[in-house]
């Protein structure tokens, strides 16, 4: 039997459709049913319930958007930062594997290897960049496992969000039966405040930047298959291969599901956040190689965009 906490969340959920669909066993506490943040009571709910493997799905990612976790400090920091620690203390003290679901949000931008060697391109929308896009995508490669985020509190300015989502990961670093799975702009065919897709068909204007992002489905899949073909425990970009532009998937929606109205977009970085944005925005493109190379296959993110708009839907 696996356990998934944060079960009513838009990962969790998934994560819960898939384990159904597959008749795996699974139970769903709810926070009135346990209190993540209590260390005896956690390691009391693993002893009983003997999971074979848990999967932290919860989390505080604010509502509508990370901006509220400019303000709900506290309780971001205690969602992403604290609990995580504390459920991993509980996992070690029982003996049982467990996932946590981070996030590809620690990082800004790209790395590019040229004639010159390796660098750190934070901004993608320079002409430099966008025009290496063009003709070279091919020297624009993601971040890794074992690159330094930088966008965190150790390297500002990074929203509050994001900060916290870094600590957790250094706080789990030392963790030998946990993987920490990173999520980047998750998305499917279903119909969700919480899809992607879904935001850039409903946004006022549309922000444009280049970003890998996870298809939901996959993500899954792979952070089970992960566990399940004993892969070893550690960080793993859980992405879908190569990355994309806002532009090029409002481009397909437009193509496929014939909205009917017209996008705009932000002109610049200066427009957009002086309409009222909080928190810095992560623009990122991640390297799933690491993933890759356990066998594990996920479909480039562009064909995998375009099959979930193909296959669009409302939520059920």
């Amino acid at each position: 039997m696996m356990v998934v906490l944060g079960a009513t969340g838009y990962m969790g959920r998934a994560f819960v459709s898939h384990l159904r669909h597959q008749k795996i066993p699974h139970a769903t506490p709810t926070r009135q049913e346990l209190d993540l943040s209590n260390y005896g009571a956690v390691v009391e709910f693993l002893r009983v319930t003997k999971p074979s493997f848990v999967v932290n799905a919860a989390g505080f990612t604010g509502k509508p958007n990370v901006d509220a976790c400019e303000t709900a400090r506290a309780e971001t920091l205690l969602g992403n930062a604290v609990l995580p620690l504390t459920l991993s203390h509980a996992c070690q003290a029982v003996g049982v594997s467990w996932g946590h679901i981070s996030s590809g949000c620690i990082y800004n931008g790209a790395k590019v290897i040229d004639a010159q060697g390796e660098r750190i391109e934070p901004d993608l929308l320079t002409s430099e960049m966008q025009q290496r896009l063009r003709k070279d995508p091919e020297s624009i490669q993601g971040f890794a496992e074992d690159d330094e985020p930088n966008f965190s509190f150790r390297k500002p300015p990074c929203s509050f969000y994001s900060g916290t989502k870094a600590l957790a990961e250094e706080a789990l670093a030392g963790d030998p039966l946990a993987y920490i799975w990173r999520l980047r702009i998750p998305f499917d065919e279903e119909s969700d405040p919480r899809n992607y897709l879904t935001k850039l068909r409903t946004y006022p204007k549309v922000y444009d930047n280049v970003n890998s992002l996870s298809h939901r489905g996959d993500f899954v899949r792979a952070c089970l298959e992960l566990w399940e073909r004993g892969a070893p425990a550690g960080v793993y970009n859980v992405t879908n291969p190569g990355f994309i532009t806002a532009r090029e998937v409002v481009a397909m929606i437009e193509r496929i599901l014939k909205p009917g109205r017209p996008f705009e977009f932000w002109t610049d970085d200066k427009e957009f956040y002086g309409q009222g944005v909080k928190a810095p925005r992560s623009n990122c493109v991640m390297n799933p190689a690491k993933l890759l190379a356990t066998g594990i296959e996920l479909a480039p993110v562009a064909e995998s965009v375009e099959k979930a708009l193909r296959q669009w839907r409302k939520a059920r």
